[in-house]
């Protein structure tokens, strides 16, 4: 029985060739190719400057610590994330304050987010999900209002649209992902895209240990900073990846257009829906039971066919570390829904008409 995975990377011959040439040159790190790979991601995301960094986790503590996030500060987020938005926060003593979610695009309920402002908010981070853009709009009024900084966490967006602009020149950072099942992949991977000069300048910073070159072209090291760089390999891969990151995103549009075609009238299950005005990159594709006792027995169904079902995610509030250290009696309503009702199906630049039909007959089979 042939296994179809929830995501896969697409590699061709030509990002070979890019990766063994520069294998080849002289410079395998902290060369020509990463400054390639940061123009033309910032020019194919709409921002004036992209940082790029060794993964999308790194790229949000970057961000956290460029905006000047400090011990005992708060953000306001969302609990519909992989960990790493949260986390990167508690590890520099910021507390997350979770905002429940729109039970249409799973985002963040930009409607709720200014009820949770306290003295001590200092930026809202807003997820993405799935590669759908968030309301930017409210949110950076409401940030302007209360003189908040926006972190975009568009690790699930590389390739999306916010009302005809390309995600990633929005908010005061957005923070991308290139892991081998995104939109794009160097492997591992990541970037900060801003429009502001000095945040930019301190990303790089802190990216290189603090250090810096002076005017004279000595080393100095001015802060304490990390090593988060990327290599030349990995943005040879990139440069190369970028190329056809049109292409992939057209395919899996495509693909969501013949999961609705195939799914839309099977009255146990609610589809994802596309705001008007957007353009998701769909990183994942979540449907949901309309029973909540059908979701892990059609989990369960799905993967004994072969089919490589998975969930997007668990409330980070849920997982036991969160549940031990003071979120214990988080309870967001429509988060709890999902939580209960979801399960992502395989989305991949190469899944074949073939291969959805038999998810979406194998789905059609559990219910009758």
């Amino acid at each position: 029985m042939k296994f179809i995975p929830y995501g896969k990377q697409s590699i061709n011959e030509s990002d070979i060739k890019e990766v063994v040439k520069t294998l080849r040159s002289s410079h395998l790190t902290q060369g020509p190719k990463v400054k390639e790979f940061e123009e033309k991601l910032s020019k194919k995301s709409g921002a004036k400057y992209a940082a790029s960094c060794s993964n999308g986790t790194t790229a949000l503590h970057l961000a956290y610590l460029a905006a000047g996030l400090k011990e005992g500060d708060e953000i306001i987020t969302t609990p519909n994330t992989f960990v790493a938005t949260a986390n990167m926060a508690i590890i520099m003593g910021v507390k997350p304050v979770f905002c429940d979610i729109r039970l249409d695009t799973y985002n963040i309920d930009e409607t709720k987010i200014e009820k949770l402002i306290t003295p001590k908010t200092k930026a809202i981070v807003p997820v993405h999900f799935a590669g759908q853009s968030c309301d930017m709009d409210v949110i950076l009024k409401i940030a302007k209002k209360y003189k908040l900084k926006v972190i975009e966490d568009g690790c699930h967006a590389v390739g999306s649209f916010y009302k005809g602009k390309p995600v990633g020149g929005i908010g005061d950072m957005t923070v991308m992902s290139f892991h081998a099942v995104k939109s794009i992949t160097t492997g591992e991977g990541g970037a900060i895209l801003t429009n502001d000069k000095k945040l930019y300048e301190k990303l790089l910073n802190l990216r290189s240990h603090g250090i810096h070159k002076d005017k004279i072209g000595f080393n100095v090291m001015t802060e304490m900073g990390y090593n988060y760089r990327l290599t030349d390999i990995q943005a040879a891969l990139g440069v190369s990846q970028l190329k056809r990151l049109n292409s992939f995103v057209e395919n899996r549009r495509n693909i969501v257009k013949e999961y609705e075609k195939l799914l839309s009238k099977n009255e146990n299950i609610i589809l994802p829906s596309e705001e008007k005005n957007l353009k998701s990159s769909w990183h994942v594709y979540v449907i949901r039971t309309v029973e909540e006792k059908d979701r892990l027995p059609l989990y369960n169904f799905l993967k004994n066919k072969g089919i490589g079902v998975n969930f997007h995610y668990p409330a980070v509030y849920k997982h036991p570390y969160y549940q031990r250290n003071g979120f214990a009696k988080i309870k967001l309503p429509n988060t709890e829904i999902y939580h209960k009702t979801a399960i992502t199906l395989p989305i991949f630049p190469e899944l074949s008409k073939k291969e959805i039909k038999f998810i979406a007959d194998s789905i059609k089979e559990y219910f009758s």
